[in-house]
C-alpha cells in the first residue's frame, strides 16, 4: 500500500474521522450504527466520512446482510498505524473520542444478529 502522508493526515485533520480511526483502533471493528451512537453523530454524517477513509485506503469495509462493519486496514504502513497509536495514547483514553462510551462497552457477539437492528 502506497499512502502519502498527506493522506493520513488530511484524514485525520477532522474531528469525525479522527474520532473513527481510534474507536477502530480500539474495538478492532465496528459497524457504522455503533460508530454513530459512540460519536453521537448522524448517519449521513458518520457514513459520509467512514467512505471518505475507505477511499484513502485507511479503513476496509464488509457487509454482513443489512450492516456495515469496518476495521483498520491491515495493509497499513507501520509509520501510519504508529501515527494513529500514538495519537490515541496521547489523549490517554478513550473519552475525548466517543460521546457515549457505553454504546461500546457491552460489544455484540458477530456470530449473532448485530444489536443494530
Amino acid at each position: 500500500m502506497n499512502l502519502l502522508p498527506a493522506t493520513l493526515f488530511s484524514a485525520l485533520a477532522h474531528d469525525t474521522r479522527l474520532r473513527c480511526l481510534v474507536l477502530l483502533l480500539e474495538y478492532q471493528e465496528l459497524c457504522v450504527c455503533e460508530l454513530t451512537e459512540a460519536i453521537g453523530a448522524a448517519q449521513p454524517h458518520m457514513s459520509r466520512h467512514l467512505g471518505q477513509l475507505r477511499e484513502a485506503g485507511l479503513v476496509t469495509d464488509r457487509r454482513a446482510g443489512l450492516w456495515i462493519h469496518y476495521r483498520i486496514n491491515p495493509e497499513l504502513p507501520s509509520w501510519a498505524m504508529s501515527v494513529i497509536v500514538e495519537t490515541a495514547k496521547g489523549v490517554g483514553g478513550l473519552e475525548p473520542f466517543a460521546s457515549d462510551l457505553s454504546a461500546l462497552v457491552a460489544m455484540p457477539d458477530r456470530s449473532a444478529a448485530p444489536r443494530c437492528a
